[in-house]
């Protein structure tokens, strides 16, 4: 037997436990935190819910939400589209209309430039498949926030009013276009609210 030694460089298993759960407190205080820092400071517009199909029914204890502003008619993309396949994010810059509700104005594959009577919001990444029409359909494009979670059991009412076209959230959006529901209503009345941290 030689005089070597082995010596092992292992953590004890309660310091391990201890930096696991500080890296877990850290990445859920970082989630938590970022999605406040948008509510607080993030300018609010108000959207137009749209019906979603009568087969999508309530998932779970979250409600499907879908936006005039989900589909992007090819015209409001001065910049023209993608001709390849690419991954890809669209900015839309919202602009408040005359009742209230903010609407497209226009998109883009590249960035915007904020102005101070609009606020662009930016989708979540996507794969984008060029059309081979020459009439090419409205780009579908998901922004985060089309769920809403609510109590088990109270979203029915949520769903009927957003088929009704009675639904309008209230969402909060950064400088960098990312959003965050603040409020729900029906018929202008507030039946969810976020609050502000």
């Amino acid at each position: 037997m030689t005089g070597v030694t082995q010596r092992r460089t292992w953590l004890p298993p309660l310091i391990a436990a201890l930096i696991a759960a500080v890296l877990q407190t850290a990445a859920l205080g970082y989630m938590v935190e970022s999605r406040a820092s948008i509510l607080r400071n993030g300018r609010e517009v108000l959207l137009k819910t749209v019906p979603v199909d009568p087969r999508d029914l309530l998932r779970g204890d979250y409600v499907i939400l879908s936006y005039d502003i989900s589909w992007l008619p090819p015209a409001l993309f001065k910049d023209g589209l993608p001709t390849a396949p690419e991954e890809a994010t669209v900015f839309v810059r919202l602009a408040k209309q005359s009742d209230g509700f903010w609407g497209a104005a226009q998109a883009s594959f590249k960035p915007l430039a904020p102005t101070d009577d609009s606020v662009i919001l930016q989708s979540q990444p996507f794969t984008y498949y060029p059309s081979s029409s020459e009439n090419p359909s409205p780009i579908n494009v998901v922004y985060g926030i089309e769920r809403f979670y609510v109590p088990e059991g109270e979203g029915r009412v949520l769903e009927q009013a957003r088929n009704a076209e009675a639904l309008s959230v209230n969402v909060r959006i950064n400088d960098a276009g990312r959003a965050q529901i603040r409020q729900i209503a029906v018929e202008g009345t507030p039946v969810y609210e976020e609050t502000l941290y």
